[in-house]
């Protein structure tokens, strides 16, 4: 059981709405517990339309997650560098990385599960081996660590920002600069909590270096380079400079010209120092199918 407690000073707002910002927990998962009685005001239960008031002591209490056994599944993986202490992997579109609340086939932790011997286990039984992620339909380079060693220094090179990881995306307009210098914080949206969103409440820092490849008549390939890494950060970074990510269904549209399920965006390349011989690795993966089609699409376009 994890207990939170602490004393606002919002005034006026609900306190799911509270709760679920303050926590980063969805307003569902929230109103759920002020019905179980997990969260008190003033030693008080209340209903999730009880609106704060400044000087209110908020106490939550949230019950620990059930035990899950994930079982490992025999999926094709496309590795692009294995040893004993990292496997790198081109992930494929529509595959998600790791279980989530009523999602435990099917993931590339089941796959990984299956195919290596050990992974590491500090991120917990639901993400063995995972020390970074990429979205469902995003494709491309992604490290997990079958050992806790291997997984410590690759999640410490991602916090120093001494590895660099590399994407290219079609974006819908015409990027008039060569290069953008995104430094815009993300926090989740209040509006819509499956999404995020450029913020100064509740967020963190996200940086994101643009570099433009090439131009079309109405779209713009891209080359992003991550200095942090926030959930759908590109994709967020993007919607904001108004050059949403081509077929992003939740920050912009779907494409027209093919059928691309869901966003183009493709990590191309990842560089790190491997943990155990401290030799630096850079690995590549090539972009799939479907976007080289839509860049030969948009390159004979007439303008």
């Amino acid at each position: 059981m994890r207990k939170e407690e602490w004393i606002t000073e919002e005034e006026g707002i609900r306190i799911d709405k509270l709760v679920s910002d303050q926590l980063d927990l969805s307003r569902s998962r929230v109103q759920m517990l002020v019905d179980e009685g997990k969260i008190l005001v003033n030693d008080k239960p209340v209903k999730n339309s009880y609106k704060a008031e400044a000087g209110d002591r908020i106490t939550v209490e949230i019950p620990d997650a059930e035990s899950v056994d994930l079982l490992p599944e025999d999926i094709p993986l496309d590795i692009l560098y294995e040893d004993s202490d990292i496997i790198v992997i081109n992930k494929p579109k529509g595959m998600i990385v790791h279980p989530a609340p009523g999602i435990y086939t099917g993931t590339l932790v089941n796959a990984l599960l299956y195919h290596c011997q050990d992974l590491s286990g500090i991120n917990g039984e639901i993400r063995p081996g995972i020390v970074h992620r990429i979205d469902k339909d995003t494709t491309g380079c992604l490290v997990a660590c079958k050992n806790d060693m291997a997984h410590e220094a690759i999640a410490r090179q991602l916090e120093t920002k001494t590895c660099s990881r590399k994407y290219k995306a079609i974006v819908t307009g015409n990027i008039t600069h060569n290069d953008l210098y995104i430094d815009a914080p993300i926090g989740r949206d209040p509006r819509d909590r499956q999404k995020m969103t450029v913020t100064d409440k509740h967020s963190r820092e996200a940086i994101t270096k643009v570099h433009v490849l090439e131009r079309f008549r109405n779209h713009t390939y891209i080359e992003c380079e991550l200095e942090t890494g926030r959930t759908h950060q590109i994709r967020v970074h993007m919607k904001y400079i108004g050059h949403p990510v081509v077929g992003d269904l939740k920050y912009g549209k779907k494409c027209k010209e093919i059928e691309t399920n869901g966003q183009v965006l493709h990590a191309y390349e990842l560089e790190l120092i491997h943990p155990r011989t401290g030799e630096k690795m850079v690995f590549n993966a090539p972009l799939p199918a479907y976007f080289e089609e839509l860049l030969e699409i948009y390159r004979h376009e007439q303008y």
